[in-house]
């Protein structure tokens, strides 16, 4: 049966809904993430230190990520960052430690189990300067020119409208505003049993596209200095078929007013 754009989008909240609610484990896909560690080494392996992980409340890290775009933030205090698909809250905790008092993270997510998570989290952790809003990435809650700073970590591969996500975030981040995100993106096209499966799609492989492609959609957007961090190339498994899939670390520039 042919998919559509929102039998999809169903299939990805049923889905991260019971992860959420912990009635079904999470997998990103990566070779790091689909074995049986536990979510602290999933984290690990994927770029956060010992510290990081510790210093979120209980059930803040799921293991859905697939790098630490905390990382290459560079966040300062004061700023505003936004963390697109924000899921329990992990990387908006971690975020919102850098900031401080006088900053302020937003974390939206579409899925509302994990919103409400990632609220009961935020009141365990006793953080004032993190809110989190149940929204879409391709329609964001969040005003025109009000953010300096947007994080993402494996979520934008599971959008079917990739050009409005970036879009999307162009417009809400200020002038000189900085994008810095982590993702899945594909190394060589999908075989069609791949592309028209949910579960792959929900895993975060049948929802991407090809590195090149996934570069010019952020320029498109009006984005300037889109430049590869860091790549880690690995091949995922998924209906006996070998994917070539790559985890990459993009950063970005909203330019700034003349």
């Amino acid at each position: 049966m042919k998919r559509n754009g929102k039998m999809i989008k169903e299939a990805v909240k049923k889905t991260y809904g019971r992860i959420a609610e912990r009635k079904q484990k999470g997998c990103c896909s990566s070779a790091s993430c689909c074995g049986s560690d536990p979510v602290e080494a999933i984290s690990r392996a994927i770029g956060y230190s010992e510290q990081e992980t510790k210093a979120v409340p209980e059930g803040a890290n799921l293991g859905l990520g697939c790098g630490n775009p905390v990382a290459i933030a560079s966040l300062k205090k004061g700023e505003v960052v936004l963390d697109l698909g924000s899921g329990a809250g992990f990387d908006a905790f971690l975020a919102a430690s850098k900031v401080g008092k006088s900053g302020k993270v937003i974390g939206v997510d579409m899925t509302p189990e994990m919103t409400a998570k990632a609220g009961e989290n935020a009141l365990k952790g006793g953080y004032k300067n993190v809110e989190f809003r149940l929204g879409e990435i391709e329609s964001l809650p969040v005003d025109s020119g009000s953010v300096d700073v947007i994080i993402s970590n494996c979520v934008i591969n599971l959008s079917t409208d990739k050009k409005k996500v970036f879009a999307e975030a162009f417009r809400v981040l200020k002038p000189g505003g900085r994008l810095m995100i982590s993702d899945l993106v594909l190394l060589k096209k999908l075989p069609k049993a791949v592309k028209e499966s949910l579960d792959a799609y929900t895993g975060c492989v049948a929802g991407a596209v090809l590195k090149d492609e996934y570069l010019a959609l952020i320029k498109k957007a009006g984005f300037i200095d889109v430049d590869i961090i860091k790549q880690d190339d690995y091949p995922a498994e998924e209906n006996g078929v070998t994917v070539q899939m790559a985890s990459i670390k993009v950063s970005a520039l909203k330019p700034a007013a003349k």
